[in-house]
């Protein structure tokens, strides 16, 4: 316990009168349903100290404004009467205005009171442009003035102060911050959105971290798909007020971006994050409302009409995976939850970071800090300081940048390098070690994009071995992605006579892993089929095969008798790719396997196809089909003479990543697979 009593003491001495005791704001907000910036506002006024008297004096105090003055939506009728009665009251609430162009005044709408066509100087409106978009939480002075037969509201705005923390100093910020040490600080930023770090391991306290680079990076786009209840949304919606959190659902391209009738520039242009929760159901009423959003994500412009409009928004996507993470990353991607239109490569090649959010606990009460944090309102209003810095070329001074990331990967990696610096070393003074881990950590939230990439995109993006050099000692690191590594889909050792694989397009038109497995047992020559990787198509294919099987196995083996036996071959789709379509070498192979009893060899993936009367049929995209043999775990691959003109269309490393046998014809395919000479 003495690390916490330390960060508390530091943090009353370093920033007095901007920290606040955390259960403070949980014992609050079980009562009250306010975002936690406005309850800390009042908390900071009232309790921002360290002695027990004072903090029960002010915690009655704020007990009383809330009850007194905010404004739940079931007392609103209560709240009305008493600025009637009183002619003039002080409410806390959440204020949204709009021009009424036809009487030329604005007009606010208090959410909570539910009153709308307030009047509203617009002296206010100036001073504070979010009150026109998304609005914000004040506290305000009401007056009631009823005029017969005016159609105005009775109720005027007299007074109106945004619930924010007033003028921030940043050098004050970075000279408090250099009185904590690195591990100190993580825990403070932790502590001031809510969380206690000490329940947490250092990965999940990084992750933590990451989900506030896009408050403190401009045009930042983050993406965390994860289970539900680990607090994906929380810090978008209840620690900024600069950020706002768009619920899943339909979403113009005019609230979002840009209004041509109103000419005014949507939520990207005002707010700090722009977060989209659930994005599953994220659905545009517009045709090109995702062209828009690429446009914005790749340059932080877009063109509408004649104008083009920047802005600094950074984009978050958040939502939920249902299946477990094993299951996705081997059969399919992990940015299958989004929207089948969403589900493009160039749009996620856009995403800066891909968060694991499989790897945050999911939240419970113990999570929850009692200790000491900064108060979120001066946390966001420092976050959002840090904007205007950038750190992006820290990475420079001690590495350079492996060749298999390409612009868009260096781009990601340098924002994200940033961020984390300016969350952790907001002075700027940091040294090689610290860049070292905030970079290893950049490269491996890219490389998860990529990873999805390559197996939505194919052959464009094969190129995710991430790796950086050292400038002193010029020594090369490769960084990996966690839920990649081991556990291939083919496995190591040899498998049991009549099982192998290949790799073969299936019916939705996607390269893909097929399993077969061959079972022989006494009887008399019958063939049965069955599997999920089998249609009509491929029936056809492998009943050839046992034809030419029956015709040429004594070519192989003059041993074995087919007659004797029956087969039964079970067809495993590993890639959800739907039926096969080239079957028909594999299946000769898997039979001539399964009779003689000889296992194929360990890791090999047999390519190509044959005719009815043997001819060898040469593998299409040759290049992609091997990138799939690759990232299944083959390390031996059989292809046809007739493919060896495509060689050239292969890059050089990955080629190079196996052993490499060719055939002639379906005998000669089938002793090199089962390794006899």
């Amino acid at each position: 316990m003495e690390n916490d009593t330390s960060i508390d003491v530091l943090l009353n001495i370093h920033f007095a009168g901007r920290v606040v005791r955390k259960d403070l704001t949980k014992l609050l907000k079980e009562g009250a349903n306010v975002p936690v910036y406005v309850l800390e506002y009042l908390l900071g006024m009232y309790c921002a100290v360290d002695d027990e008297e004072v903090i029960q004096e002010g915690m009655k105090t704020v007990k009383n404004i809330l009850a007194e003055n905010y404004v739940r939506p079931d007392e609103a009728e209560k709240v009305k009467s008493k600025i009637k009665e009183h002619g003039n009251y002080k409410i806390i609430d959440k204020v949204t205005v709009k021009l009424n162009e036809k009487k030329d005044i604005y007009e606010a709408t208090l959410s909570n009171l539910g009153v709308k066509g307030v009047e509203i100087s617009s002296s206010h409106v100036k001073q504070f442009d979010k009150l026109l978009v998304g609005g914000i939480w004040c506290i305000l002075n009401l007056q009631y003035l009823y005029e017969e037969g005016s159609k105005a509201s009775p109720f005027i705005v007299s007074e109106l102060k945004p619930i924010q923390m007033p003028n921030l100093d940043l050098e004050a910020v970075f000279e408090g911050r250099r009185a904590f040490t690195e591990a100190q600080w993580i825990d403070v930023l932790l502590r001031s959105t809510g969380l206690e770090p000490t329940t947490f391991e250092d990965r999940v306290k990084w992750h933590l971290l990451a989900r506030l680079i896009p408050l403190v990076e401009n045009n930042y786009n983050l993406c965390e798909l994860g289970p539900r209840g680990t607090g994906k949304s929380h810090i978008y919606k209840e620690i900024s007020p600069n950020s706002i959190l768009v619920s899943g659902g339909q979403t113009t391209v005019a609230n979002l971006f840009y209004n041509m009738s109103s000419h005014k520039v949507g939520l990207v242009g005002v707010w700090d994050t722009v977060a989209f929760d659930e994005v599953a159901g994220i659905t545009f009423k517009d045709k090109g409302g995702v062209q828009i959003m690429k446009d914005f994500m790749a340059s932080g412009s877009f063109s509408r009409g004649r104008d083009v409009i920047n802005a600094n928004a950074a984009m978050v996507f958040v939502g939920n995976i249902n299946q477990s993470v094993d299951t996705l990353v081997k059969t399919s991607h992990l940015f299958a939850p989004f929207p089948e239109d969403m589900i493009d490569s160039a749009f996620f090649d856009r995403m800066h970071a891909y968060l694991p959010g499989w790897e945050i606990p999911k939240m419970r009460p113990e999570f929850l800090t009692n200790q000491y944090g900064l108060i979120v309102d001066y946390l966001a209003e420092f976050l959002r300081e840090m904007r205007k810095r950038s750190f992006s070329d820290a990475i420079d001074q001690h590495f350079k940048i492996g060749n298999n990331l390409n612009q868009r990967d260096v781009i990601a990696v340098r924002k994200t390098v940033s961020g984390l610096l300016k969350l952790l070393y907001p002075q700027g003074e940091f040294d090689k070690a610290v860049v070292e881990r905030c970079f290893v950590y950049a490269l491996e939230s890219r490389r998860r994009v990529k990873e999805q990439l390559k197996k939505i995109g194919g052959m464009e993006f094969y190129d995710v071995h991430f790796s950086y050099i050292d400038n002193e000692s010029l020594e090369e690191k490769f960084v990996s992605v966690p839920e990649h590594g081991g556990g291939s889909l083919i496995p190591e050792g040899p498998m049991n006579p009549g099982t192998m694989h290949t790799v073969t397009m299936g019916t939705s038109d996607h390269l893909g892993l097929y399993r077969l497995e061959l079972q022989v047992t006494g009887g008399n020559g019958k063939l049965s089929i069955s599997g999920s990787g089998a249609n009509t198509k491929s029936k056809e294919a492998i009943k050839i095969a046992f034809d030419y099987f029956k015709a040429n196995i004594s070519r192989v083996s003059s041993m074995s008798k087919v007659g004797d036996h029956d087969y039964h071959i079970h067809i495993v789709e590993i890639h959800n790719t739907g039926a096969a379509t080239a079957l028909t070498l594999c299946s000769f192979i898997a039979f001539c396997s399964g009779l003689m009893c000889k296992p194929l060899r360990s890791q090999m993936v047999v390519l190509g196809d044959m005719s009815l009367g043997g001819t060898i049929v040469p593998t299409a995209n040759l290049a992609e089909t091997l990138q799939v043999a690759f990232d299944s775990g083959a390390k031996k691959i059989l292809i046809p003479m007739s493919s060896v003109g495509d060689i050239q269309t292969i890059p050089g490393e990955l080629f190079a990543k196996f052993q490499t046998s060719f055939y002639s014809d379906p005998v000669d395919a089938a002793f090199k697979a089962l390794g006899v000479e």
